[in-house]
């Protein structure tokens, strides 16, 4: 396994014996690769985590709609799952979501039709799917969308907005997301040309927060991975932050760790540290 040389234990608050009471995961780049597939070494270690008796707690920027079937994939038993990027966390099954919090979409749409008229916009509808300004390329939305007028898009407050562009780049949107001038939101980068944008100070970590609260589990006790720009606050958090391989320079910089990458068996082997 590849460590980094900044390994870290915030402090040397952990200690060798020490196990995780909660696992928190990513899904995309972190428990199936990016076309969707979950090897079986990926399952395997998941259920070493739950016989170990620790929680398992899906923790993604997918909606509700598409954190489901991995859940269900996992035969993860009744429990939390944060998605949205923390504005969103249920209970399931069945599902009970306990927690949404949401924003007024106007002021970030105007700005995206005024310095990105050619993108495509969606706002999520929590357990549904989607509401977008047009249709986006295949497989990138799940769940129902409809198209709707720019006026329904700002019509009600959402637990996100989704900006893409297939013809930009990834460096367009750092751009973009600067030259927008984002205020009273926070905002994430994908790996493609895609903006996630969410309620302020609303992320990962506020959703763990919230599951581990009703746990009655300390954050020291927490053990998170992923691999993505929108795992930055979750990895930090954690008492351990653990970055796939593949992970952007900066995601693996905040780390505690950073493990192989997805193909070489990151996940797992993470795991089989402690479990």
């Amino acid at each position: 396994m590849a460590f980094s040389a900044a390994e870290r234990l915030h402090g040397g608050d952990l200690t060798p014996d020490w196990q995780p009471r909660l696992v928190a995961l990513d899904i995309d780049g972190t428990l199936v690769d990016h076309a969707g597939v979950m090897p079986d070494s990926v399952y395997d270690s998941v259920q070493r985590v739950l016989a170990a008796g620790s929680h398992v707690v899906l923790s993604t920027g997918r909606s509700w709609h598409a954190t489901k079937p991995i859940f269900d994939m996992l035969d993860l038993p009744p429990g939390y799952a944060v998605s949205s990027n923390g504005a969103v966390v249920v209970t399931y099954p069945p599902v009970d979501v306990i927690r949404e919090v949401t924003f007024d979409p106007t002021d970030v749409l105007d700005r995206v039709e005024h310095f990105a008229p050619q993108a495509l916009v969606a706002t999520e509808e929590v357990g549904v799917g989607y509401r977008v300004s047009d249709l986006f390329p295949e497989g990138d939305l799940h769940g129902e969308i409809t198209k709707v007028t720019a006026a329904e898009l700002r019509s009600k407050p959402v637990t996100r907005v989704v900006v893409r562009d297939p013809n930009s780049s990834v460096p367009d949107f750092i751009a973009l997301a600067r030259q927008l001038g984002l205020h009273g939101v926070s905002y994430y980068i994908g790996y493609t040309a895609w903006l996630d944008i969410a309620p302020e100070g609303v992320h990962k970590a506020t959703g763990l927060g919230e599951v581990c609260a009703r746990l009655g589990v300390d954050r020291q006790d927490v053990l998170a991975l992923g691999d993505g720009r929108n795992d930055i606050e979750m990895l930090r958090w954690a008492g351990r932050g653990v970055a796939i391989g593949d992970a952007p320079e900066e995601v693996k910089r905040v780390a505690d760790a950073v493990t192989d990458n997805f193909a070489e068996g990151g996940t797992p082997n993470e795991l089989a540290r402690w479990f």
